[in-house]
């Protein structure tokens, strides 16, 4: 029903954001590795998206690349992922990381993932490796300079790994073990999720 957005992104708190299109601003939620790739607020973005209906809720998801919203209706097809799992898995490995771990059935890589246990791990591999799709290549554009202050970036990327299915106290003990001194909170995201994935 939705295909893209492109308008002016306004508000970036991971896991959401809000992109202001002709006076409509549209909530979008969106895994970490579109948030890594998103301009400044105030800039100009388009996002693919996926709408999700269900009894009680509209969700609009958005990815900055085709092959990760392919990726991700792939992954919500798949019995017992939802889309906030499907959204951690793409917040832990990008498109292609995860294609080779199906490939390579690692189920050692995937188990690290928040939410993903062995059992889901094994349900991806046989589930996905006849069936992952192509990889595309379609990135944002626009760029800009106007920042909105918010809460402390520490604050921010704890709030985004608990959305992402961390628990809260996982989710603090994550960041406070990054130097947050200078970084944003996408940066603080990165860095804690790549260091849990060791």
């Amino acid at each position: 029903m939705i295909g893209f957005l492109r308008g002016k992104l306004v508000l970036k708190k991971p896991p959401s954001l809000v992109i202001d299109v002709q006076g409509v601003g549209y909530e979008v939620d969106a895994p970490m590795s579109t948030f890594y790739g998103l301009p400044e607020v105030g800039a100009d973005v388009l996002l693919y998206t996926h709408l999700a209906i269900r009894e009680d809720a509209h969700s609009l998801f958005g990815f900055i690349s085709e092959s990760e919203r392919v990726l991700f209706r792939t992954l919500i097809k798949v019995n017992g992922v939802g889309a906030k799992l499907a959204l951690g898995i793409l917040s832990g490995l990008s498109a292609e990381e995860f294609h080779r771990a199906v490939e390579y059935q690692d189920t050692a890589r995937l188990v690290r993932l928040p939410g993903v246990g062995k059992k889901t791990a094994e349900r991806l591999i046989i589930e996905l490796r006849d069936r992952l799709p192509e990889l595309g290549s379609v990135t944002l554009e626009g760029a800009g300079t106007l920042k909105v202050p918010e809460a402390s970036p520490s604050e921010d990327a704890a709030a985004a790994l608990i959305a992402l299915g961390f628990r809260p106290q996982d989710a603090a003990l994550m960041v406070r073990k990054v130097s947050a001194e200078g970084k944003t909170s996408e940066d603080i995201i990165r860095l804690a999720l790549q260091a849990s994935a060791k």
